[in-house]
């Protein structure tokens, strides 16, 4: 499944290649409270079809109205992208849906070979970031290597917006707990991989969407090169799978490296990595463990839940407690609180 972004961008090329009208919205800045953040991404047709959004349903509303009129100002049609401002006034907020003193600015363009959504998709796949610069006197674009997760910037001359890879989860070891980990990461528009080289624990796992494979952990995890982008969780509560991934994801650019078990045995599993394998303390540090959140889950489905929780909480740069100095973490299930 795609994340939202690459959805957009995708349909709006797709759209434009069959010969449509297209124009690709970005939420440029908001002031006060606003349902979308800045960088937020829609696309609207002339048929007045739509994928993204950029509030909670009201402008984009009248944002179909206006296409559907015959366009959103004169500057559309010859390709000037337009700046459009919702919720100044109070009467506004309340028509078009926006918390009380929300504003937001959107900026407006029409998509064309020169918008270049081709070549910032084929970046977002081969997982490079990038930044995309449109100018807003004769809507060309620049495309240059820049970072994934920056605010918008918009001047009277150029937006300035930043896309890249699309967030990815690897999960060791196949299992039910692994299988809710993996329909909720789908569901939040990560890339998932689970790796298993267990022939009896693959046999009857399937999730549409999941990329399932046999290699050895540290194999996959060599294979991957996990990046900023990249979340790794071992599962398998099996030293011999877990710690081999643990030790390279470690030692990788992976934004969140995180393993199951109690509060005793992720103890037991850091000394083992800090004695046999020479893992320094500052890599440690990095690893959660227990993984997740505490909020008392019992069952696979709500310990799946908290470890997501955990691992959108630090992508989005949220400061979580490590288990290990905490009593925060939830705990393992019965059978492996040992």
């Amino acid at each position: 499944m795609e994340d939202l972004d690459t959805l957009v961008l995708r349909t709006a090329q797709r759209w434009q290649t069959e010969g449509q009208a297209v124009v690709l919205v970005t939420v440029a800045r908001t002031w006060g409270s606003s349902p979308r953040p800045p960088g937020s991404l829609m696309a609207i047709n002339g048929r007045g079809e739509t994928v993204g959004s950029v509030s909670g349903g009201c402008i984009e509303d009248d944002l179909i109205h206006r296409i559907r009129e015959g366009g959103v100002e004169a500057a559309i049609a010859t390709a000037v992208p337009t700046v459009l401002r919702y919720g100044i006034s109070a009467d506004q907020a309340h028509r078009f849906g926006l918390p009380c003193g929300g504003t937001v600015e959107l900026v407006l363009e029409r998509v064309a070979p020169h918008s270049r959504l081709d070549e910032l998709l084929a970046a977002c796949e081969q997982r490079h970031s990038t930044e995309r610069v449109l100018d807003l006197k004769n809507g060309q674009v620049q495309l240059r290597p820049g970072r994934r997760d920056g605010v918008p910037q918009l001047d009277e001359h150029t937006l300035t917006t930043y896309l890249g890879p699309q967030a990815r989860l690897i999960v060791i070891g196949a299992g039910d707990l692994s299988r809710f980990l993996s329909q909720m990461a789908l569901s939040l528009g990560f890339e998932v991989f689970v790796c298993d080289p267990r022939e009896e624990h693959r046999a009857s796992w399937s999730l549409s969407g999941v990329t399932l494979t046999h290699e050895m952990p540290d194999d996959l995890i060599l294979r991957l090169k996990p990046d900023a982008r990249t979340a790794v969780v071992a599962l398998t509560h099996d030293p011999k799978l877990d710690d081999l991934a643990l030790i390279d994801a470690l030692q990788s650019d992976a934004f969140y490296v995180g393993a199951i078990g109690s509060r005793r045995n992720s103890a037991t599993r850091r000394e083992r990595l800090r004695e046999h394998f020479d893992i320094p303390e500052e890599m440690l540090d990095r690893l959660h463990g227990p993984a997740g959140l505490y909020i008392g889950s019992k069952t696979p489905a709500e310990i799946a839940l908290s470890i997501m929780a955990e691992v959108v909480a630090v992508k989005n740069g949220v400061t979580t407690r490590h288990a290990s100095t905490s009593k925060a973490a939830h705990p393992a299930p019965a059978s492996s609180e040992t």
